[in-house]
């Protein structure tokens, strides 16, 4: 009897039982180097198609997600803890989109000082990490998003964000290119050494 069945098996298991997208090495290292991962993943997701549930590429790596059509059936109200501030969703916008960024970039293009809540609020979440210290007076932390933000927000990988046209299209942005213009110039000047530790 081929193996192949047995390995397309093995492949829905562990996708269905993992708590994140799988990727292809993880995959690889589960079924074996005669495993043809990319073409069993094909069949998977071609077998899946039209179904309640699709497989779907998702943060890098490969997952079962709901079918899109059905999401309108399949909302329901809940209450929701804890919302994100304002702040908490502008400083999150600002990383996604300028990492590494370091907490004087923030704070520059916000136009305010960000409170230390604000990023505890986004890594306790696991939306954003630490990502090593600028090499700059003060050698402030660089800030990045996580696999975690991308599998929340579906998006396959940092390219995937929307671009300023399809955010003022969605009404999102109202803020002109002057604006960002002198926002990324005010972030290249040097701060004094400690000014901004973080």
């Amino acid at each position: 009897m081929s193996e192949h069945p047995h390995q397309l098996r093995l492949l829905e298991a562990l996708l269905f039982a993992a708590p994140a997208p799988l990727g292809a090495e993880d995959l690889a290292r589960r079924l074996g180097d005669e495993a043809d991962v990319a073409a069993l993943l094909q069949e998977l997701a071609l077998l899946y198609a039209g179904r309640g549930v699709n497989l779907v590429r998702l943060a890098g790596g490969w997952t079962f997600r709901t079918a899109p059509d059905l999401a309108s059936e399949l909302t329901s109200e809940r209450i929701v803890s804890r919302k994100l501030s304002r702040a908490a969703v502008e400083t999150l916008a600002i990383i996604a989109y300028h990492q590494p960024a370091t907490r004087t970039e923030i704070e520059v293009i916000r136009g305010v000082a960000l409170a230390r809540g604000t990023l505890d609020r986004l890594m306790e979440l696991g939306w954003v990490r630490p990502l090593g210290r600028r090499d700059s007076p003060g050698r402030p932390l660089n800030w990045a998003t996580t696999p975690a933000f991308l599998a929340h927000f579906g998006l396959d990988g940092l390219d995937a964000l929307p671009g300023i046209d399809e955010l003022r299209a969605a009404g999102l942005l109202d803020i002109g290119p002057a604006v960002l213009g002198e926002a990324a110039e005010l972030v290249e000047e040097d701060a004094e050494p400690g000014e901004f530790d973080d």
